[in-house]
């Protein structure tokens, strides 16, 4: 029963090793052919039997007590470890104490005990973590943490701080507020967090501070003793950094395509649709025209004689007049012309009359230093840099040319 019981839990039971379900005494004494189970109760009688047992497995099979110096100091080189490379709660640290300590023949010690080790190793590496953070950003600007820190002061007249303010994303989905989201990037990315050396910090790690000050309020983190209070604003900023530019690259994929490109679309399509009644009143007259001539070049054919261009003309002009079809043929020019990218184009003249709801933030996203892109898309790049000049320009003195808005 001993036997069982170290490699079912991985600890002795003490002083009653019967203290198990009888079910499992049954099952043991079946397997060793012992016709009665109950003999078994006269095993405690001798108090000392319980611990020689016990000794004797421990010896047999290499179990090592928990508090072995050698394999003591291991385990705590492993709690640490996994502590600080591993952003887990303390169950899932609790568990992988226990599978660490069983795959080593490490009889486990009470609960009580474990669990207070392994807070010990979760609260040394979250201050191992506070200190790396904070002693980082001291070496990268040692005027870094108190700029981070006027971000939980509230303006004069305003009712949140700064680091409120900044976390709020961008809720609709206008020009100017647009303009405001790449303001924020630019305000978030002055602090210049990419400087801030983190290369020895486990990523994972770095998401537990950041996660906290995103929901913590101003005065929480305010009140936070150093360096967590460094910390957590450290990490939160650098957070908000790639944030920020997540938010403003989706509204300006929102934007794009609801206010922009969509209207403009929608305005060409029913200009051309207004212009289909025309196009098949010529394709009609077009039509006659053509069978006429068909017809009248198969009698041609047909007859082998020669070809006189006035008759052809004739037999056209007794059912359509020449004017008529001169004009079919003006409209079928303007409406349907050869260039197959000539609905692009219409639409690219409609996205030019929509040029106000992009303007507020041509500058700005021209400007900015954020924007950035593979080898592919310098093309991109190029003309996005350009829009601060074409945002100056006076669209009603020199309108937009398409070339310059097809990147």
């Amino acid at each position: 029963m001993q036997r069982s019981t170290i490699r079912h839990i991985g600890r002795f039971l003490g002083e009653d090793p019967l203290a198990v379900p009888w079910e499992a005494v049954e099952y043991l004494a079946g397997q060793l052919g012992i016709a009665d189970a109950s003999c078994v109760k006269r095993h405690p009688e001798r108090r000392s039997t319980v611990y020689e047992h016990a000794a004797e497995i421990q010896k047999r099979f290499q179990y090592r007590d928990f508090t072995d110096r050698r394999w003591g100091r291991e385990f705590r080189g492993f709690l640490y470890g996994r502590a600080w490379t591993h952003a887990e709660g303390p169950v899932a640290l609790f568990n992988h104490a226990v599978a660490w300590l069983r795959k080593n023949r490490v009889l486990l010690p009470g609960v009580s005990v474990l669990a207070r080790q392994v807070s010990e190793a979760r609260t040394a590496a979250e201050r191992r973590l506070y200190e790396a953070v904070a002693r980082a950003a001291h070496r990268a600007d040692p005027a870094l943490a108190p700029a981070l820190a006027e971000l939980l002061a509230v303006p004069e007249g305003k009712r949140v701080s700064e680091l409120e303010r900044l976390r709020t994303p961008p809720t609709k989905s206008t020009g100017t507020a647009m303009m405001r989201a790449m303001e924020r990037v630019e305000e978030i990315s002055a602090f210049a967090l990419g400087r801030v050396n983190l290369s020895r910090v486990p990523v994972n790690r770095l998401s537990t501070p950041a996660r906290y000050g995103q929901l913590s309020k101003a005065q929480t983190i305010e009140r936070a003793p150093e360096p967590r209070r460094t910390a957590l604003l450290t990490a939160v900023v650098r957070q908000l950094e790639a944030q920020a530019v997540d938010d403003a690259l989706d509204l300006f994929a929102v934007l794009m395509a609801n206010r922009l490109i969509s209207p403009a679309r929608r305005a060409s399509d029913r200009e051309r649709l207004a212009m289909l009644p025309q196009l098949e009143k010529a394709a009609r007259i077009l039509a006659k025209a053509s069978k006429i001539l068909t017809e009248e070049l198969d009698l041609v054919a047909e007859h082998e004689a020669d070809l006189d261009v006035a008759a052809l003309w004739a037999a056209v002009e007794e059912a359509l007049p020449h004017t008529a079809v001169a004009g079919a043929v003006a409209t079928v020019e303007a409406l349907a012309p050869e260039d197959d990218g000539s609905a692009e184009a219409a639409m690219r003249e409609k996205l030019a009359l929509r040029y106000n709801t992009v303007r507020p933030f041509l500058s700005l996203l021209g400007e900015s230093d954020a924007p950035g892109g593979a080898p592919s898309g310098r093309r991109i790049l190029k003309a996005v840099r350009r829009l601060p000049a074409l945002s100056r320009r006076r669209v009603k003195d020199r309108p937009l040319l398409p070339r310059e808005i097809d990147a």
